[in-house]
């Protein structure tokens, strides 16, 4: 019998918007949490929601929805915070609802097709079948990729 050849997986938080599931490795997520109370910070991006103080920490709260160019949606109960760490910044994602621990294969996981684009399209990293469903795997480092705020742009 020939030994079968280990195939590398990742665990990933599975997490939707809309009809669409999402994707970010879990190694990148510090936690999840209800949505308690955010506070506006003037003169923001259009998808920075505001400020949110977690576990003694002051972290930026973008609404992916809003990032990715989808209607804004009245928060709910089932709406949660996703707490990323990503290079030395700390954010939180928001999100319609956020319940799935996953393990996905490599193999699983194709690049997206080249044809995709638009904002969503510069944000994956690849796209995973599993059963009947479709996961985008998102590259969080783009999605956090703001060049809207680059140095040129801040005041003097």
């Amino acid at each position: 019998m020939e030994p079968i050849s280990p195939t590398t997986s990742e665990s990933y938080i599975l997490f939707e918007l809309g009809k669409t599931t999402y994707g970010i490795p879990s190694r990148l997520v510090q936690q999840i949490e209800i949505i308690q109370e955010i506070t506006p910070v003037p003169k923001s991006l259009s998808f920075v929601e505001g400020i949110v103080m977690t576990r003694g920490q002051v972290i930026p709260a973008i609404n992916l929805r809003l990032r990715f160019g989808l209607e804004k949606v009245s928060h709910s109960p089932r709406t949660r915070l996703i707490v990323v760490n990503v290079g030395n910044r700390t954010l939180g994602l928001l999100v319609d609802t956020a319940r799935e621990f996953i393990s996905i294969s490599t193999d699983a996981i194709q690049p997206p097709p080249e044809k995709l684009s638009g904002l969503t399209g510069q944000y994956l990293a690849g796209i995973a079948k599993l059963q009947q469903r479709l996961i985008l795997i998102l590259d969080i480092q783009e999605v956090l990729n703001m060049p809207e705020i680059s140095p040129q742009d801040s005041p003097q």
